[in-house]
């Protein structure tokens, strides 16, 4: 099986192909770096040439759209950016790169912890419910039955503001619930797969259903629920057919008899015996882990923190710059009193500080006091290169507002914020009401995670020996449209971990 496809290949003129990471009977899968946004890790699934008839063709581009439409609904659904044809014809499209552990590395050794596992079975819920709720095609509304829900397929990664995030892969054999499927035509995993599936027969949502209770029955007890007598396809579908699985015969250490009540519903042989939809398996879920949680807290409660708290002579010295500078700062002459945002240096003897200016009216400055803060940058090396700075404020009751600001690298002021952004970690929002211009309303502080700072740093490096062959708007232009695609990705991370505190998140 090949692509002749090889590593270091420029595709799409944007996409460097840089290692196999992943190979299968339908294609393989690079890891890439998207030049256009600066050396952003991607992922880029390739079609085999081995199987590029038509059928096979129609069935991976319908792979990339659901991916392409769920992944901008779910954040548990992997999301697909692009799709195209290189230069031999061969399809292929571009993912988001994750780097994590798949769910089955992960119960392998032993099963879950409890909290763990509502935590991941909730995540993995949602991500399942967003697909059976549907995407719009050709203007109506088309559930998506993914057919292989099984541990392998779900991923486990770390998520800066989300903590331990799950994401569903691999829709290749997903299923529109309006298509009509051949009898005899079997594709999936036998292990996980419903009566129904195993026979041929028609599918609905309740067949993920079973497949997801085969998994959290495997979650809680290391073992699976049913186990055919020979691995073969008619031993499988007798065995998915007559045996009743049991909790009390492999494991008596659980002791939540409406959670395996939940699970036995969802390994019920026929669909009708099954919960309607996944929607009420997420109600039991989340009523369940409140308890728990309540009493036992999991162990990713902090993981949205970004950065190690500060050392107290840091906090000092930052307190002593804050109060001699910010607050004594007002509107530059040469800005217009209107609600517009800038990048700016503020120096005192001893530090500098980067900092973004903003104008807004009284009223929405008393909103933005308890948002959460959210910050991300996105880098253009070409035709000119540039940085978008975004900084979101952010509250459930007023929803976002967008702060973007860009950073021209073949600038001086653009360079020194950039590599000041960089050294430090974070920078200061300064608010001014426009309708007392005169001096700083309130100060706020945005803090950028680690992995961010080392790519601000490697852009004004790599800026030192870029030309440029234009005066910048189109990178403006390119970048604002990246900005469009991830504005519901990220209302979607921030509506997740919106709490009563403000917060601080870098993407």
């Amino acid at each position: 099986m090949t692509t002749n496809v090889k590593k270091g290949q420029l595709l799409a003129n944007r996409y460097q192909l840089l290692e196999l990471v992943g190979k299968g009977s339908m294609g393989e899968v690079y890891q890439a770096n998207d030049i256009l946004l600066g050396g952003v890790s991607v992922a880029v699934k390739f079609l085999s040439q081995a199987v590029l008839n038509q059928t096979k063709r129609d069935r991976f581009q319908r792979e990339a759209t659901i991916c392409a439409l769920l992944g901008e609904t779910s954040v548990h659904i992997v999301r697909v950016k692009d799709y195209g044809l290189n230069e031999r014809e061969i399809p292929f499209y571009v993912m988001e790169y994750l780097q994590g552990e798949s769910l089955r590395a992960i119960i392998k050794p032993q099963p879950l912890p409890l909290p763990r596992f509502l935590n991941l079975s909730r995540q993995i819920c949602l991500g399942l419910q967003c697909a059976h709720q549907g995407i719009l095609i050709n203007g109506n509304l088309s559930p998506i039955i993914h057919r292989d829900i099984k541990p392998s397929n779900i991923l486990i990664l770390q998520d800066q503001t989300l903590g331990e995030l799950a994401k569903i892969l691999d829709f290749g054999i997903a299923q529109l619930e309006s298509d009509i499927i051949k009898p005899r035509s079997f594709m999936g995993t036998p292990a996980y797969c419903s009566p129904e599936q195993m026979a041929g027969k028609d599918l609905d949502n309740r067949s993920d259903i079973y497949s997801l209770g085969v998994m959290m029955f495997e979650m809680l007890t290391g073992e699976k629920p049913i186990k055919a007598q020979v691995n073969s396809l008619p031993a499988w579908q007798k065995a998915h057919q007559t045996q009743i699985p049991s909790f009390e015969s492999i494991t008596s250490d659980l002791k939540l008899p409406k959670l395996q009540d939940l699970v036995m519903s969802c390994l019920a042989k026929s669909p009708s015996d099954r919960p309607e939809s996944v929607t009420e398996i997420l109600r039991e879920l989340v009523s369940l882990e409140k308890k728990i949680v309540a009493q036992q807290p999991s162990q990713h409660e902090d993981a949205i923190i970004t950065q190690p708290p500060p050392t107290t002579a840091q906090k000092i010295k930052f307190t002593q710059a804050f109060d001699e500078i910010f607050w004594a700062t007002s509107w530059p002459k040469d800005k217009p009193q209107a609600e517009i945002v800038f990048p700016h240096i503020l120096h005192n003897n001893q530090q500098s500080f980067a900092t973004l200016w903003v104008m807004f009216p009284q009223e929405e400055i008393k909103k933005r006091l308890l948002s959460t803060r959210y910050n991300q940058f996105l880098f253009l090396v070409s035709p000119h290169p540039m940085i978008l700075w975004i900084t979101t404020l952010y509250t459930r009751e007023h929803g976002a507002r967008w702060l973007p600001c860009y950073l021209d690298l073949k600038t001086s002021l653009g360079h020194k914020i950039t590599r000041l952004l960089a050294e430090t970690g974070r920078y200061q929002i300064l608010l001014f009401a426009l309708e007392q211009p005169s001096r700083c309303s309130q100060v706020l502080t945005a803090t950028i995670a680690p992995a961010q700072c080392k790519l601000l740093e490697s852009w004004a490096n790599m800026s030192n020996t870029t030309f440029s062959i234009s005066d910048g708007q189109m990178s403006k232009k390119l970048l604002k449209q990246e900005l469009d695609k991830l504005k519901p990705k990220i209302l979607m991370k921030l509506s997740a971990t919106q709490t009563e505190s403000p917060r601080d998140i870098s993407g």
